[in-house]
């Protein structure tokens, strides 16, 4: 499914896979002139900064929003079989991962250009990435399952993301806090904040992550997951009459 929603979508552009890369740089260069060459952002190295920040934190965000209407864009689907649930936002989760492979490959092209070698810090790179796919997965099943159940969560959901990108540190550092118990309070309460400051340890400042906050927070979304995959197909046949009756 998320193949073939991957080739429909470039079929319908002219520029086609393209999309995939040029798009979440559109947004690194529309936020950097904003936040640099308008505001004048105090932030030393501010394009790498924004573009590790950002690249990384659309991941997320698209994903979860995409994952988000996946049940409720199926009905017809889902009218027709008796299919697990989990399939539709996990293939929406996947559709997005296979884009975000291409986005990964030039933020670090991006690195290396601009004189930051490859270390054995970057080994780091793919627990940070199977961490936040863990989120995404545990946001986008409860999103589904939020807009299931009334549409204007959807709305809701995307004000959200706006919400979270300003409260993660995408164009601000969470070290540069003057309270260090307010930084450790922002990384414990907000994993996107803590994952986003994990990359650029790796990939800009050559730093190992918190490995303990990092496989603590694997673990409890591996939990979580695992209870929203054991409640959707328990009450598969009330989410099918759920999003039929809308």
């Amino acid at each position: 499914m998320a193949r073939l929603a991957l080739k429909a979508e470039a079929r319908r552009f002219y520029l086609s896979y393209f999309w995939w890369v040029l798009e979440p740089l559109l947004y690194v260069m529309v936020f950097w002139l904003v936040f640099d060459k308008l505001l004048g952002t105090p932030t030393p190295d501010f394009l790498m900064f924004l573009a590790v920040g950002k690249l990384t934190f659309t991941w997320f965000s698209k994903t979860v929003s995409t994952a988000a209407g996946s049940l409720v864009n199926n009905v017809g689907l889902i009218g027709r079989m008796d299919m697990p649930k989990t399939l539709f936002p996990m293939a929406a989760i996947l559709e997005c991962s296979y884009k975000q492979i291409a986005v990964f490959i030039l933020l670090g092209l991006f690195v290396i250009l601009d004189g930051r070698p490859i270390s054995v810090q970057w080994g780091w790179l793919l627990p940070l990435a199977v961490v936040q796919l863990l989120l995404i997965i545990t946001c986008g099943f409860m999103a589904a399952l939020l807009v299931c159940l009334s549409q204007d969560f959807a709305p809701l959901i995307n004000l959200g993301m706006i919400f979270l990108m300003f409260m993660s540190g995408v164009f601000w550092d969470p070290n540069e806090l003057a309270n260090i118990q307010s930084m450790d309070l922002l990384m414990l309460v907000n994993p996107v904040a803590f994952l986003l400051n994990g990359y650029r340890q790796v990939l800009l400042w050559q730093v190992q992550p918190d490995l303990h906050h990092l496989m603590g927070l694997g673990l409890v979304l591996s939990l979580t997951i695992a209870l929203l995959a054991v409640f959707m197909q328990r009450y598969s046949r009330h989410i099918a009459r759920r999003i039929l009756s809308k």
